[in-house]
């Protein structure tokens, strides 16, 4: 699914004298480099603070922290999408309320959210899934209409562009009160471990933050709020900062991979290729509208499962992102729910399927994997 390997082959002198000098000179935690890609990650999103931490589940966890979520508060989230959205909610005692998905970009559907509201609603949780941006001028709009927090996921969309309707643009994970980012490795901007940050454009919000990251400490030893333990390395740090000025460039070559895979599928009336909240393809030059973490198709009529296995069998990594919904998981059932709210995501479970998508694509893959897919619907 991803070519990490090739992906360092590109960097690996960079990286490895990046990472020599943090071992030359002991600076493992909160070392000078672990400084150095907090600010230019700044700069590259044009946001005021970024906040590294030790991954992008615990990023989560502390924007809400930092927001002052009380137990029982109601925090609404997509129903199709990883459990770490849901788990932090959860383990803050806050009440989850999962809504169902556009069944076009599969990010949160926002008439859902609109009915979903009640006055114990105080944050709503959009992830930006795959790697293009959910609808954000809506639920900003609906977000101050009923002043509550929008805390951006932005673990799967770091890069992509959102577009407002009067034709500006900002950054994903920079038009929310808060958002949280992951750099597990097979991330558009990944480390070579576990990695995370938080972004905001609030002073306060920022300040607070620094301090739960760092066991609530702004002082040594004078813990002023609950906090807990989540650092970046440094060495974590040196690999981030040699990708992140590669960024658009690996960004760039999905969208080329994406445009490949979509030319291919073209004239496959069982395969629907991905959309984008701004109606195209996300393949276009100007609109850098989807950085495609993933790319997923749903296909129609087709034994999905089958269809999993024949790629494996011909040595084709695959995934089903995601196959079970967040609430019909164990630990997330609750009778508040109803199936007849949940279509959309009910019908994806069962329709869904990401290809091989990295920045080391090359054409005879991708023909190898479009024809290995196509001969399969043709013969079934």
């Amino acid at each position: 699914m991803v070519d990490l390997k090739g992906q360092y082959a590109a960097i690996k002198n960079v990286v490895d004298s990046s990472i020599q000098e943090i071992i030359d000179n002991t600076t493992f935690v909160n070392g000078p480099k672990v400084h150095e890609f907090q600010k230019n990650l700044e700069n590259y999103l044009g946001v005021k603070h970024v906040i590294p931490c030790a991954n992008g589940t615990d990023a989560l966890q502390i924007a809400m922290m930092g927001l002052g979520l009380e137990q029982g508060d109601e925090v609404i989230t997509a129903d199709f999408t990883f459990a770490a959205t849901v788990e932090v909610i959860a383990l803050l005692k806050l009440t989850p309320v999962l809504v169902d998905v556009d069944p076009e970009t599969f990010n949160i559907d926002i008439e859902a959210v609109k009915k979903a509201i009640t006055p114990k609603t105080k944050a709503i949780v959009p992830v930006h899934l795959f790697g293009q941006c959910a609808n954000m001028e809506a639920l900003m709009d609906l977000a101050k209409q009923h002043n509550l927090y929008v805390i951006e996921d932005n673990a799967q969309g770091i890069g992509a562009d959102y577009t407002y309707a009067d034709g500006t643009k900002a950054k994903s994970g920079t038009i929310g009160h808060v958002a949280s980012t992951s750099f597990f490795p097979s991330k558009n901007l990944g480390c070579y471990g576990d990695g995370g940050a938080i972004f905001t454009n609030d002073d306060d919000l920022a300040h607070t933050i620094r301090g739960i990251v760092n066991h609530g400490m702004y002082e040594r030893y004078h813990h002023d709020v609950v906090g807990v333990n989540s650092r970046l390395d440094s060495i974590q740090a040196a690999v981030l900062d040699a990708k992140l000025p590669k960024l658009d460039s690996y960004n760039n070559a999905r969208r080329n991979a994406a445009r490949k895979y979509n030319a291919a599928f073209k004239d496959v009336k069982n395969i629907i290729t991905p959309k984008t909240v701004n109606g195209c393809e996300g393949i276009c030059d100007t609109c850098n509208c989807h950085v495609f973490h993933q790319y997923t198709l749903k296909v129609k009529n087709v034994d999905r499962d089958a269809l999993v296995k024949h790629l494996n069998e011909n040595g084709i990594p695959c995934g089903v992102y995601y196959p079970i919904p967040l609430h019909a998981q164990k630990a997330y059932r609750d009778t508040r729910y109803n199936e007849a709210d949940f279509k959309v995501t009910n019908q994806l479970i069962k329709e869904v399927i990401s290809l091989p998508m990295h920045t080391e694509l090359e054409d005879d893959q991708i023909d190898f994997i479009t024809k290995t897919v196509k001969d399969f619907i043709a013969n079934n």
